[in-house]
């Protein structure tokens, strides 16, 4: 699904085939989880194959390493340049990108002595949460921010994502909504999330959530076309039944949501804001103009 015998990934600082590349059996990632990771997305556009938000992600995942004391030396160009390569060797255009960084054998319950750093991707043209989503609010919570380190995109913390996805699933549902410690909605299992009333648009604010690169571009598009968006706590009852809702991240983009705890959302999809910034974020990606939008945003209004 992911890679075929042609299929060249980057690991530990050699271009080699994914059928040939191997991980140790004793590193301190596989064993407790300890790594940290982005997921990027490339489009074809006029000017040829570009990453979007290619320094963001690199930003942060150098980051996340530096939060997590894993020793990491690759610099944010060097990174860019590197994926560029990896792109370019397997002919990849509309590619979802995986760098992942990893430590070394480390039984021990201490910070990371070394780290090898792998560059993967796989042809990836559209989102994959599908058309319109039903959600349910989950039993699982997401992580207290007191307990893990919020901000950093690692490996571990998507344990808790699978369980709160698969419990959506086993129960009818497309996804999940996780709840902060205090009640308040926080993202989905890997995205964040936006609801839309009276003309607004609403956002959980930083605490509990990733705050997604995706969700800073949704937040500019708002401000661009004039959309009030606010970031603030709310519960679910006060998300339940709105206007509309959407969910959005690298890898889903942005995607509709029908209904949550079978409560269906009030606007019909193509008459909402949120579609608006649907259609506008599909411009974004590829360097086009988004002017367009705003005199439909006027005409919804």
């Amino acid at each position: 699904m992911y890679y075929n015998d042609s299929t060249i990934v980057y690991y530990n600082g050699k271009f080699l085939k994914a059928s040939e590349a191997n991980t140790d059996l004793y590193g301190q990632s596989l064993h407790y989880g300890y790594s940290v990771f982005e997921g990027i997305k490339s489009y074809e556009t006029n000017e040829g194959t570009q990453i979007f938000k290619a320094q963001e992600h690199y930003d942060r995942l150098r980051r996340s390493a530096e939060l997590l004391h894993i020793p990491f030396e690759y610099s944010t160009q060097e990174l860019i340049d590197l994926t560029y390569e990896l792109l370019e060797r397997n002919q990849f255009t509309n590619a979802y990108i995986r760098p992942l960084v990893v430590c070394s054998p480390n039984m021990s319950l201490s910070k990371g002595k070394e780290s090898h750093l792998i560059l993967l991707a796989w042809e990836w043209s559209n989102g994959y949460l599908g058309d319109k989503m039903k959600v349910m609010t989950s039993t699982f919570q997401r992580p207290n921010p007191q307990a893990f380190l919020i901000e950093a995109k690692v490996g571990g913390h998507y344990v808790n994502s699978i369980l709160a996805c698969q419990e959506a699933k086993d129960n009818g549902y497309d996804e999940a909504i996780l709840l902060d410690e205090k009640g308040y909605v926080a993202e989905s299992s890997g995205a964040n999330i936006f609801y839309e009333k009276g003309g607004e648009l609403f956002t959980p604010a930083k605490g509990s959530i990733l705050p997604g690169i995706t969700r800073s571009v949704v937040i500019d598009i708002c401000k661009e076309l004039e959309i009030p968006v606010h970031e603030k706590f709310f519960t679910p009852e006060e998300m339940r039944g709105a206007d509309a809702a959407f969910f959005c991240g690298t890898a889903a983009e942005i995607v509709a949501l029908d209904s949550m705890d079978n409560v269906r959302f009030a606007k019909e999809w193509d008459e909402s804001l949120c579609s608006l910034i649907q259609n506008a974020y599909k411009n974004r990606v590829v360097g086009k103009s988004i002017n367009e939008f705003k005199n439909k945003v006027e005409e919804n209004a």
